[in-house]
Parts: structure tokens; C-alpha cells; sequence
């Protein structure tokens, strides 16, 4: 890997102050919280704070056995070993800019780690790229460190997908696709697709109002944004609106609204009266806002959907999305996180949850109605068994076929993440 500092083009300035500002977001999943409860801070770094702390969480499995072949024991503070997490994987990322980088890292180390914390990180980073060949095909040969995955998450993608487990592995070190929603109350596709071109973006049509976008830009970029033209979802998550077979007036609930994609995109599609139900009250603030861009109109709650005494009026709902919470094992490229915070044990812990859910919700439908079960997981336990369950124990549960299919799993793919979906009639 070249270090001359002549053969390696210029980095934006910010880079060693994204580099804290990474680290820390990095050292805060260390430590075992989310991914977004650690970004923040400078709004002028928010981008590539994100952008290099993902990097590296894809990446986590990989770089920190890098690091136990570099050093005799992980640096302290945990700030420190987050700084070189993030570094190694800048460094495999952009190989020809490692000159630059090792220099913005080690400032960035003594501001992280303060004393002579430059020095080691200066020394390790210069170690692995003298090494970078013989520590490559080390970790290739072990599946953990080839796919950066912990060893029960391989085991279950080799159970429920035996025919393309690898591809998902694959998937998940990939930077996520940035797709577009056209509100088709203000704009057709074809119209937006110009306004995009005439703004120097390119994107191609993947769905019925679904743009994917070349390259990701600042949603602040995207033309008439402010003006409730466009959202920011994924292709795969366009598929619920659609699913859920709306008619104009019908009482519609959406148990796990937040942030509220799948209600607005229920809502641009047809009239109806929704409900947009939530048991976060930071996560349910951020919907109404958009709402109020998208132009359209919604009830939205703070409530645990499984306590309906706390928040139905008695009135059955014709349709309901339950959105239920997941492992996330669909959009780890999104949510690289997840795959370092989650046990083997959560998923038989959100699959009791999301019975539960599906339990209380059964009770709200009216007979005749629809209920669209929908997750971001590719695990079965999560999915298909979820639903044979729930069908086998509720005789007046009907399955609908989607796509000439029992439910539909969506695996991740360029043009979308994973998703899976089930369509349930309550019979009369």
C-alpha cells in the first residue's frame, strides 16, 4: 500500500475530527449501545461521523482480530481501540489514501487517548500496512473474520438459507442503497426522475414510486424535499403499502409507526382514517413533522400496541400493519450494530414479543379485515415459523397468498434491503 504522501489525493479537512467524532459513536457499541444513540454532536460531521463509524461496525469482526494479531492486549481507553477500528477500516477502504489517513489518526489519538497514545497508534497502523498481505489472508480463513459475522448468526443464516447465506453475508459489509419514495400526490416518478437529472443525480425507477439513487446524497439536496415531493425508504419497505390492499375510508392502524415511513406512504396512497401508534414517545414525536411536509394527516399515539385497553376505542380496524421489532438481521448494512449487540438468545426473545403483538392486534381486526405482519429479519424463527404458529393456533386466521407464495422474504439486494411479509384475514 503506498505511503507517499504525493501518491494519495487530499482528504476533505474534517476527516481527523470525523475520525473522534466516529470513534466515539464506534466506542459507545463497544460498550453496548446503539449505533444512533452515539451519533450527534457537530451537524457539519454528522455524515462522515456516520459513514466511518458504519464502515468500521461492518467491518468489527475483522478489524478487531486485526488488532489481536497487531497488539499483546486491546489499547485503553475504549475510545483509543475505536479510533483503530475505525482507522483499519478507512485504511482497507482506501488503500492509495493511507498516508493520509495514519497522519489524521494519529492526531485524532491525541485528542481520544491524550499522553502517548499517538505513538501507538501510529505504530500499529504502520505495522498493519507492512503486514496488511500476511493479516489479510489470516482472517480469510476463518468464517467469522471473512464475513464479519459472530458464529451463531452464520449458523442461523446456514439453517434458513441454505442456498444463499453466503450472498446475505455479502450483502452486509456492502454501504446500504439510498432509495427515494415519490409522494404521488404532488409528483409522477417520470417527473422526478428529470428534476433529479437536472440536479445532476441519477437514479433508475425499482418500484412503483421507488427511485434508486446512484450515488447517496444529503436528503437536503434532493429536489423540492422540504416541499413533501420525496422521502427517503427502502425499496423493500415500499412493498407494505401496497400489500396492505387499501380502499378509501377504511379505518387503518399502523402498531409500530415509527418513524413513520410506512404511515405516510399508506396515507399518500389512499384516504384513510389512520392510526399511527408507537411506544416511544422520542420515535412518535418524529412523525408528525412529517406528516405535516408529506401534506397528509394521521392520529398519532404513544401506546404499546399489546395494552389496548390503554389506547383502542373499541372500534375494530379494517386494516393493520404490525411493523413488529426484529433482530434487524435484514438491514445489517444499514444497522451494522445489531450484529454485535444481539445474543442467539434475542431471537427467540423478539419472536415471543412480536406473538404477543401479533396476539393483542388479532383482537382489534375486524372480521374480514387484513393484518400485514412485516420484519427487516431473514430469520425464519422470526418469519415463516411465526406466522405457521400463530395461523395453526387462531382457526378464524387465514393466510393470503402474496405473489403465488404463502409470505414473501425478501433477501438483501442491491436494489433493497431484507424484508419479509405475511398477509393474515381474519374470517368472519
Amino acid at each position: 500500500m503506498p505511503t507517499d504522501p504525493t501518491s494519495a489525493p487530499r482528504l476533505q479537512p474534517p476527516l481527523r475530527a470525523a475520525l473522534c467524532a466516529a470513534a466515539e459513536a464506534v466506542a459507545g457499541v463497544l460498550a453496548g449501545h446503539s449505533l444512533e444513540d452515539g451519533l450527534g454532536g457537530d451537524p457539519e460531521l454528522a455524515g462522515a461521523q456516520r459513514d466511518l463509524a458504519s464502515a468500521a461496525l461492518r467491518a468489527y469482526g475483522r478489524g478487531d482480530a486485526a488488532l489481536a494479531l497487531l497488539m499483546p492486549a486491546p489499547p485503553r481507553p475504549v475510545a483509543l481501540r475505536a479510533l483503530l477500528l475505525v482507522a483499519l477500516a478507512r485504511l482497507d477502504a482506501r488503500p492509495a489514501e493511507a498516508h493520509t489517513i495514519v497522519n489524521e489518526a494519529v492526531a485524532a489519538a491525541r485528542k481520544v487517548g491524550g499522553g502517548r497514545a499517538h505513538g501507538l497508534v501510529n505504530a500499529v497502523l504502520r505495522n498493519y500496512l507492512r503486514r496488511a498481505s500476511e493479516i489479510a489472508a489470516r482472517l480469510d480463513a476463518g468464517a467469522e473474520t471473512r464475513y464479519c459475522l459472530p458464529g451463531w448468526w452464520l449458523q442461523a443464516l446456514q439453517a434458513d438459507h441454505p442456498l444463499h447465506w453466503q450472498d446475505i453475508c455479502a450483502s452486509a459489509k456492502e454501504h446500504p442503497p439510498m432509495c427515494l419514495r415519490v409522494n404521488r400526490r404532488r409528483c409522477e416518478p417520470a417527473d422526478y426522475l428529470r428534476l433529479l437529472a437536472d440536479a445532476g443525480m441519477t437514479a433508475r425507477q425499482v418500484g412503483p414510486a421507488a427511485l434508486l439513487l446512484e450515488r447517496p446524497v444529503p436528503v437536503l439536496r434532493l429536489p423540492q424535499f422540504a416541499a413533501g415531493w420525496v422521502s427517503v425508504q427502502d425499496a423493500g419497505a415500499q412493498r407494505a403499502a401496497h400489500l396492505i390492499d387499501l380502499a378509501p375510508g377504511m379505518r387503518v392502524l399502523d402498531a409500530c409507526a415509527a418513524p413513520g415511513g410506512k404511515s405516510a406512504h399508506m396515507l399518500e396512497l389512499g384516504d384513510v382514517d389512520l392510526l399511527a401508534l408507537d411506544a416511544a414517545p422520542q420515535r412518535a414525536a418524529r412523525m408528525a413533522p412529517d406528516f405535516a411536509r408529506l401534506r397528509v394527516t394521521a392520529r398519532v399515539a404513544v401506546a404499546d400496541c399489546r395494552a389496548t385497553a390503554s389506547w383502542w376505542d373499541g372500534q375494530p380496524f379494517d386494516r393493520i400493519l404490525a411493523d413488529v421489532p426484529c433482530t434487524a438481521s435484514g438491514v445489517l448494512r444499514r444497522h451494522p450494530d445489531a450484529k454485535w449487540l444481539r445474543r442467539r438468545s434475542d431471537t427467540t426473545q423478539f419472536a415471543q414479543t412480536q406473538h404477543a403483538i401479533l396476539a393483542a392486534l388479532w383482537n382489534v381486526l375486524a372480521p374480514g379485515g387484513k393484518l400485514l405482519y412485516a420484519t427487516c429479519s431473514v430469520f425464519a424463527e422470526e418469519n415463516s415459523l411465526q406466522i405457521q404458529r400463530f395461523a395453526a393456533a387462531h382457526s378464524d386466521c387465514r393466510v393470503l397468498p402474496i405473489d403465488d407464495q404463502p409470505s414473501l422474504q425478501l433477501l438483501p439486494a442491491p436494489e433493497h434491503d431484507g424484508f419479509f411479509y405475511a398477509l393474515l384475514s381474519r374470517l368472519p
